[in-house]
């Protein structure tokens, strides 16, 4: 089955790799799905080739999902954005909940800007941490724990509403 056809039957996202049991984007082992395209391209980006949002290759939800079952690890979304493949992007992170994975989602939006997207707000429902905004070369800071720059955020969805963001709080 073709790309072009499978996307009749069930949306597809865009897919840079794939990378299991890595321990840089979030708590524990986790299976971190890069996704393509980025329009922030932020000056000093570790990952430009993300950038394009025609690279990689398209996957169903399905494929992505046997992915991650296939190594058991907790799920971290990242690019590129994974926020500019919403439509796909949000039944992807609800199967995944609906089988028990914790989710982070990487994005060059700040949250606010992001809650102003309508069809964020049915991700952040199905994720446990956002890792809001643009890398900022001149805010690196090597010393932070799962961000680049001191800008970033690590947001705890489950206790944050808007004007009111409430901070992930490591316990290791």
């Amino acid at each position: 089955m073709t790309a072009t056809s499978r996307a009749c039957n069930s949306p597809t996202l865009r897919v840079l790799d794939i990378i299991p049991g890595t321990s840089v984007d979030g708590p524990g082992l986790r299976t971190s799905i890069y996704f393509a395209g980025c329009a922030h391209r932020c000056p000093g980006c570790h990952n430009p080739q993300s950038w394009d949002f025609t690279a990689g290759n398209e996957m169903s939800i399905n494929e992505i999902v046997e992915e991650v079952d296939r190594h058991g690890f907790n799920v971290t979304f990242s690019g590129g954005d994974p926020l500019y493949q919403l439509p796909a992007l949000i039944p992807l992170a609800k199967a995944l909940r609906e089988k028990g994975y914790t989710i982070w989602c990487y994005t060059g939006f700040r949250y606010e800007e992001a809650i102003s997207i309508p069809e964020a707000w049915s991700l952040l429902e199905n994720i446990e941490v956002l890792v809001d905004g643009p890398y900022i070369e001149s805010a690196k800071d090597s010393s932070l724990l799962f961000r680049g720059s001191s800008n970033q955020r690590l947001i705890d969805i489950a206790s944050t509403s808007p004007g009111n963001i409430h901070p992930w709080h490591t316990s290791f």
